[in-house]
């Protein structure tokens, strides 16, 4: 029995964490660990307590607003950034830990990153944003891509109507 790598591991639980989001979007999972252990979890969605997007609609998608500009305008805290608070909420250090997101961290997420601590980012899928790479140019912070078979998110639903198209 071949045993899964960490990442693999992680990846995937990032993977599943997403398939709580309620963006109309992209789900979006972020799992942070230190030594090996899991601190915390997040996912794209509404503050707590609010209404979330697939009960009341997107405004970026009413208003055809691209992926990646006007975060501002999303009601929705980002996976990453869920991670983070869920930490702090329950008292628990991220400082020098690992975070598995589904995708490439924004820039406004990679700032919190940089600022929690976080030692290492490790994503599943590209998000084309050049100020994060411009960011963590200048950070220690390592970054690697691994790719796992997403079940959730933009990309497994592409990969699923491909998959869809090539049966008919």
């Amino acid at each position: 029995m071949a045993r899964k790598s960490k990442d693999v591991y992680f990846s995937e639980i990032a993977d599943l964490v997403s398939s709580r989001s309620t963006c109309l979007r992209n789900q979006v999972g972020a799992v942070i660990v230190k030594d090996s252990q899991i601190l915390s979890t997040g996912y794209n969605g509404a503050p707590k307590g609010l209404p979330h997007c697939d009960v009341i609609g997107c405004v970026r998608e009413e208003r055809g607003t691209k992926s990646g500009e006007r975060h501002e305008l999303c009601r929705g805290l980002h996976a990453e950034q869920n991670a983070i608070i869920q930490a702090a909420y329950h008292g628990v250090s991220v400082n020098n830990g690992i975070i598995y997101v589904t995708t490439m961290p924004c820039s406004i997420c990679t700032k919190m990153l940089i600022n929690a601590g976080i030692k290492e980012i490790v994503y599943n899928e590209e998000y084309e944003d050049e100020l994060t790479r411009s960011l963590l140019r200048d950070t220690k912070i390592v970054v690697r891509q691994v790719y796992i078979p997403r079940k959730y998110g933009r990309q497994a639903r592409r990969e699923r109507e491909l998959a869809g198209k090539v049966k008919e």
